[in-house]
């Protein structure tokens, strides 16, 4: 990202020139090549889209519920 106004490091290597350390791209992508892989059907990776999904398929299933049991009660026929 050199430009004007922008000075790059001297070895020409990206990272911090603060810190010596490597970019967070980086650093993430080696720690997710440390991780076991994830097993078939065993493992939801998102916990909060998990929670949303199971709420939603409830709040459906309950919605439901109740309509059958509102239009039962009107006995609309």
């Amino acid at each position: 990202m050199s430009g004007p106004g922008r000075r790059g490091r001297p070895d020409g290597s990206k990272g911090s020139p603060l810190f010596g350390r490597k970019p967070i791209e980086e650093r993430l992508a080696e720690r997710r090549a440390q991780l076991p892989p994830l097993k078939e059907g065993e493992h939801f990776e998102h916990g909060p889209a998990k929670f949303i999904f199971i709420f939603l398929i409830v709040f459906v299933v309950v919605a439901h519920l109740i309509g059958l049991v509102v239009l039962m009660a009107l006995d609309l026929n």
